[in-house]
């Protein structure tokens, strides 16, 4: 298993951001969701969003109405928008997926978001 995440960067206050996250393998996750938790400093890492292949989708309550969460599932990849980021999504965000909700089997590598004000 080799989650890959990345479209992380530095962006300001407002702005949009895409990240992209694709399994090495070629591994598809049917049975998973596919989703992003984040990581602020000093801060728990917390629940973004996550979606099923059968297209049933859960956001964080904190992103809930600025993020979108993308699946291919033929593809084995889970995309997230990001819209109006404020300096509070900060943080690492990491790909994963898993068999249930609130339970991750698999934890990609993190990609850092910085959002100035």
């Amino acid at each position: 298993v080799q989650l890959q995440a990345c479209g992380g960067g530095l962006v300001k206050a407002g702005d949009s951001l895409t990240l992209s996250c694709s399994e090495a393998s070629g591994r598809t996750y049917d049975n998973y969701y596919m989703g992003w938790f984040r990581q602020a400093p000093g801060k728990e890492r917390e629940f973004v969003a996550a979606r099923w292949s059968s297209g049933n989708t859960y956001y964080g309550d904190s992103v809930k109405g600025r993020v979108t969460i993308s699946r291919d599932t033929a593809k084995g990849t889970v995309s997230l928008q990001m819209n109006d980021l404020t300096p509070e999504d900060t943080g690492v965000y990491y790909c994963a997926a898993g068999p249930t909700y609130g339970r991750v089997e698999y934890w990609g590598r993190g990609t850092l978001v910085t959002v100035s004000s």
